[in-house]
């Protein structure tokens, strides 16, 4: 068993408050949720109205299945126009307890 994670650092567009900000990411958070069946959520940034951190997790049979959700997420961060992905940091874990 393998678990992945990903944290990824946006720039936000035209937002001036944290209640625009959470117009912009609660909707990507979700869609992440929705579209890959992994955790996400916003994990870091909080106070700051243009800068977001999203964390994604995710738990696969092989390394493979992993990198791909992650790689998918990834995209559709890079992908969404109303924010821009300025870095991504990944972490794999195997399970050795067999």
């Amino acid at each position: 068993m393998f678990t992945g994670s990903m944290t990824a650092d946006l720039l936000l567009g035209d937002v001036h408050s944290l209640k625009g900000k959470r117009a912009v990411v609660r909707p990507i958070v979700a869609e992440l949720r929705r579209r890959f069946a992994v955790a996400a959520a916003e994990v870091g940034g909080n106070d700051l109205h243009r800068r977001a951190q999203v964390g994604v997790a995710t738990v696969a049979a092989e390394a493979g299945q992993v990198a791909d959700v992650l790689d998918a997420c990834e995209r559709l961060l890079a992908e969404r126009p109303e924010v821009t992905l300025l870095s991504t940091h990944r972490q794999l874990f195997a399970d050795t307890d067999e």
